[in-house]
């Protein structure tokens, strides 16, 4: 009853979309009266033989019964199938009966007219019935009496009454009503992955936590070791200083040589390293242990989530993910040059649902701002290509100039039409930045497809790293590898301002939510927020160290997010959680729930409180957090 009700519903919405107002009313009106009931078999004969027939309504009688034969495609229901073709055969003949005994041999002229190419491929059955029109008195030919006689018409209807008893009985339940179990079991599984993500996420954390018992124990004996051998051998050497006193001293200085040794007590302060200073600095070296240990990963409370999505469709470590600008839709790349662009909510439509192959390392990803319809892609070969969503093709294969083959970031204007690359040549190095040389930036247009200006940045200028517009698309902030930011006016094309931000170079920017501020990772993992009313003055500011470091950098290139209210700063991690900071509030931040490997990217959406994040252990989340 449940699905039926559920059905109906999605009948009544389609009707109210469609402007179908008329059919919305008969429709209402016969479920007033028949609500509850499924199919009425003797509903559809009366509709069979005494409206579609005596009506001479020759179309629908056609559809209707090709829609019983179009729910007769399973391989075990051929008897059935063959059960429908021999009374299709009877009822067409029923039809041409009827013109007949009605005097209308129009309607079966017009009858053989529309589908005699359709009756001559079963020529056995149809082909003494051309001559049936020319006939004086068809009745009596003893071909055809039969189909005249009263007594088979009931057979006739009898047999299609039998037949749709069968196909509509409680073993047959429409598609139309399956949505409604699928959209339950969609649901089930959903909660019990979600229940499995739980599960999987109390065992990563309470492996941590066990990995991290077992290295400060392996910790204590060494330190204890080390400190006992040292005091055995002072001891060692106090007695052998001790026996080797000569002979000749006098009783006062042996007795004195004495003291020193069975009196430690009294002379502690030339002594530091006896039994009482020892255990003390055991201690403080225990301690200064279990401190560095708590250092390895931030004292953050674990986020309290509301629900989490686990995509697992890449082969390859996870390069770059982002949300659309509806956040309907996700686009992730990952190493091997492949983009999946997929959806979380079930009830979002799947209709953009693509994987695009790029034959080359991604390094960059950005959705139009305007609508979900267009996906820009960067890669390491310097090619750039626009991915049409809607159409679920590749519009247009850019390429950067073979000077700057690193297409390192890229961003779309709010505003105007244009995108912004951000491409990069090549040199020797040990960490994705270091392998980043000199810069070039390229603004598009986004209608045309083409290049319109390269802004200016200077002589050999070292490479840029990441891309942010403000609100409105005239401002452009740019962060370099030499630890500068750059603001460009896009009306003008020219650089306005700048400062050096870090000491190290910057991998990532964020305009702040009132556009009064901007943050700055460096790859030394600090992040700053800078003032855009006092240049150079510093807002706020975090060390992320435990999580940036050096050793992740050749994995990955960091980056960070805010989210809608710029309250929160999402920053990617070698660690297998990220770090969340709260930047307004009392609280100093929260953790993500783990993955297997270190975190590659993130990003928020655009205006609820969820965020993705994407690892090295292939797999991208999607997490709504309380």
């Amino acid at each position: 009853m449940e699905n039926m009700r559920y059905a109906e519903a999605l009948v009544r919405e389609f009707l109210i979309f469609r402007g179908f107002t008329s059919t919305l009313q008969s429709f209402e009106s016969e479920l007033s009266t028949e609500i509850g009931r499924n199919f009425d078999v003797d509903k559809i004969l009366d509709l069979i033989f005494s409206l579609y027939i005596p009506k001479f309504q020759l179309e629908k009688l056609r559809s209707l019964l090709n829609f019983f034969k179009q729910c007769l495609t399973s391989p075990s229901e051929t008897t059935l199938l063959s059960a429908m073709s021999k009374l299709e055969l009877s009822v067409l003949r029923y039809y041409v009966v009827y013109a007949l005994k009605s005097s209308r041999p129009d309607k079966v002229s017009e009858f053989f007219g529309l589908h005699g190419s359709y009756l001559l491929e079963k020529k056995e059955d149809w082909l003494p019935w051309f001559a049936i029109t020319y006939m004086k008195n068809p009745s009596l030919d003893p071909q055809f009496r039969v189909y005249f006689s009263k007594e088979w018409l009931d057979a006739l209807i009898a047999s299609f009454r039998n037949f749709l008893s069968e196909i509509f009985s409680g073993t047959r339940v429409p598609e139309l009503l399956k949505i409604s179990t699928e959209t339950i079991t969609v649901k089930h599984l959903k909660n019990d992955i979600k229940q499995l993500n739980y599960k999987l996420s109390e065992l990563q954390a309470l492996l941590e936590a066990k990995e991290n018992e077992i290295s400060q124990l392996k910790s204590v004996p060494s330190v204890l070791g080390e400190n006992t051998i040292n005091y055995q051998s002072i001891n060692n050497h106090q007695r052998n200083s001790s026996a080797s006193v000569p002979e000749t001293m006098d009783l006062q200085e042996s007795s004195a040589g004495t003291d020193i040794i069975h009196e430690p007590g009294s002379c502690s302060a030339q002594s530091p390293l006896r039994d009482e200073p020892f255990h003390d600095n055991s201690n403080n070296l225990t301690q200064a242990g279990n401190q560095q240990d708590l250092t390895r990963e931030e004292d953050f409370p674990e986020v309290k989530v509301n629900f989490q999505e686990t995509f697992l469709g890449h082969t390859s470590p996870i390069s770059r993910c982002r949300f659309s600008a509806s956040g309907d839709n996700i686009a992730s790349s990952s190493l091997d040059g492949t983009v999946r662009i997929w959806t979380y909510d079930s009830s979002s439509p799947s209709s953009r649902n693509a994987t695009i192959y790029c034959g080359a390392e991604i390094m960059s990803l950005d959705w139009e701002c305007r609508s979900d319809r267009l996906l820009l892609i960067g890669t390491a070969d310097g090619g750039i290509k626009a991915w049409n969503a809607d159409a679920k093709r590749v519009v247009a294969d850019l390429s950067t100039s073979k000077e700057y083959p690193s297409v390192l970031d890229m961003k779309c204007s709010p505003v105007e039409p244009i995108f912004v690359s951000a491409a990069a040549s090549k040199r020797r190095g040990s960490t994705i930045l270091d392998r980043a040389g000199f810069a070039s930036l390229t603004v598009w247009n986004m209608k045309l497809l083409k290049p319109v200006t390269v802004l200016p940045l200077g002589e050999d200028p070292p490479a840029i790293t990441s891309l942010c517009f403000n609100h409105n698309g005239k401002i452009l902030a740019a962060a370099a590898t030499d630890g500068m930011i750059h603001m460009f006016d896009m009306s003008a094309g020219l650089q306005i301002t700048g400062w050096p931000a870090h000491d190290t170079a910057v991998s990532s920017v964020k305009f702040g939510p009132a556009e009064t501020s901007i943050f700055s990772l460096g790859s030394d993992g600090k992040i700053f927020e800078w003032s855009l009313h006092n240049q150079g003055q510093l807002l706020w500011s975090r060390d992320c160290n435990k999580f940036c470091n050096l050793e992740s950098l050749n994995r990955c290139r960091h980056e960070i997010a805010l989210d809608a209210d710029g309250k929160r700063l999402l920053v990617t991690s070698g660690l297998v959680r990220a770090p969340i900071y709260e930047v307004q509030g009392q609280m100093s931040g929260m953790k993500s729930l783990p993955h297997s490997a270190a975190i590659t990217s993130v990003d928020w959406h655009p205006t609820n409180n969820i965020f993705i994040t994407g690892s090295a252990d292939h797999s991208v989340r999607v997490t709504s957090i309380i």
